[in-house]
C-alpha cells in the first residue's frame, strides 16, 4: 500500500509538470504585436525563412490597440504563454516594466539606438518611431495650425477628429501631455476640446479617413496614417505640430522579453532581429513610413528622411507612463466612445 502511495504521488508529480510545461508552448516563439498585421507579418515571416524558428503571432484590434495585449500579459502572468511584446508604443511597455513582468535583455544590435530609447537595465528597447502630427485636408484648411493647442480654437469648432483618448498612440499622448504640462493645464486642454466639439472616433486610421472624406477638417493622428492614405492619393497632408516649440511627440516602437515565458532562447533571437537595421530600412519603406532610431542608417525614403529632420518633442516616458491611469481617469468621464 506504501509503494502504490508513492507510485501515485510520483504521477501526480509528472502530470503537475507536464501541465507546466505544455507543448503547445514550445518549440516556436509567440509574440504579441500591437504593430498592424499589414507591416509585422512580412517582418516576422522573413525571420521565420531565415532562422526556421517559427513565429506565432498575436495581434490586437485597431481600437483596442496595445492595451488588449497589455492586458492579456497581465492576465497570463502566473503562467505566460507570450515571449515577445512588440508594441507600437513605449508607455504601457514601461507599466509592464513596473509591474514587474519584463526580463531585462539587452540585444547587441541594439547597441547604435540613442540612450533615449533604451531602459538603461535593457527591460526594453526603442525602435521604428513614428511622430504624432496633424492631418488635414487641403480642400478644407487654408491656415494650418501650428500648434496641438491651436485644435481647442473655436475656429475649429466641430471640424477635427481624434481617437478615443483610452487607447493607443492617443492614450500616451494624453498621459505624455499630464506628465509634461502638469495635470491641471491637461484638462483645461481636454475640456477646452470637448467644448470645441472635437469629433471622438474608434482610431487614429479612422479619424484620418475622416478627414481623407471631408467629414472633418483635421484630425491628430499618427505619421503611418497619414502617410499611408497620402500615399494612395487620398486628400490628406500632414503637418508638424509645435517646431518652434516642444516638436512633434515622438512614439517608438519598443520591443521586450516576457518574464518566465516558455521559449526564453528563441525569444531573444527574435528580439535580436528586431532591433536590427534591416528591419527599421524595411519599416521605413513601407507604407506606415517609419523612421529609423539606429545612428548612422541611410537609405531609407526621401519622405522618412523629412520626418527624421523634425523636431522631437522627446518626454520622460517613465513620468508619462504614471500618468497613464490619472489621464484615462479624467477622460474617460469627459469623452463619449462613438
Amino acid at each position: 500500500m506504501k509503494r502504490y502511495f508513492v507510485l501515485l504521488s510520483f504521477v501526480s508529480l509528472m502530470i503537475a509538470s507536464a501541465c507546466r510545461n505544455e507543448p503547445q508552448y514550445k518549440g516556436h516563439v509567440v509574440i504579441y504585436t500591437a504593430l498592424d498585421l499589414e507591416y509585422s507579418e512580412p517582418i516576422l515571416k522573413k525571420f521565420t525563412k531565415e532562422t526556421g524558428i517559427e513565429v506565432r503571432p498575436k495581434y490586437d484590434t485597431e481600437a483596442a490597440k496595445t492595451t488588449g495585449l497589455v492586458s492579456s500579459i497581465i492576465e497570463e502572468s502566473a503562467r505566460p504563454r507570450c515571449d515577445v511584446f512588440w508594441n507600437n508604443e513605449i508607455l504601457r511597455t514601461i507599466q509592464l516594466q513596473k509591474k514587474g513582468l519584463l526580463e531585462p535583455y539587452v540585444s547587441p544590435n541594439a547597441a547604435s539606438i540613442p540612450a533615449a530609447y533604451k531602459d538603461p537595465a535593457g527591460y526594453w528597447t526603442g525602435f521604428a518611431a513614428r511622430l504624432r502630427v496633424l492631418a488635414y485636408n487641403p480642400k478644407l484648411v487654408s491656415h494650418v495650425p501650428e500648434k496641438i493647442e491651436d485644435l481647442a480654437n473655436p475656429a475649429w469648432s466641430g471640424k477635427a477628429a481624434m481617437a478615443y483618448p483610452l487607447f493607443g498612440t492617443t492614450a500616451s499622448h494624453a498621459a505624455v501631455l499630464f506628465s509634461a504640462w502638469g495635470p491641471e493645464r491637461a484638462k483645461n486642454y481636454f475640456t477646452a476640446l470637448k467644448k470645441n466639439d472635437v469629433r471622438i472616433v474608434e482610431g487614429n486610421m479612422t479619424a484620418c479617413r475622416m478627414v481623407a472624406d471631408g467629414e472633418v477638417a483635421m484630425a491628430v493622428v499618427d505619421t503611418d496614417d497619414a502617410n499611408l492614405l497620402m500615399s494612395e492619393g487620398k486628400p490628406v497632408r500632414l503637418a508638424l505640430l509645435d517646431q518652434d516649440g516642444s516638436g512633434s511627440l515622438i512614439v517608438p516602437n519598443t520591443v521586450a522579453l516576457i518574464k518566465g515565458g516558455p521559449n526564453p532562447a528563441a525569444a531573444r533571437k527574435l528580439i535580436d532581429y528586431l532591433l536590427s537595421t534591416e528591419v527599421e530600412l524595411a519599416l521605413a519603406g513601407s507604407p506606415s513610413a517609419q523612421i529609423p532610431l539606429h545612428a548612422g542608417v541611410t537609405g531609407f525614403p526621401k519622405n522618412v528622411e523629412e520626418l527624421a529632420k523634425a523636431k522631437r518633442f522627446l518626454p520622460d516616458y517613465a513620468a508619462a507612463a504614471d500618468q497613464l491611469q490619472p489621464s484615462a481617469d479624467f477622460l474617460k468621464g469627459l469623452f463619449t466612445r462613438k
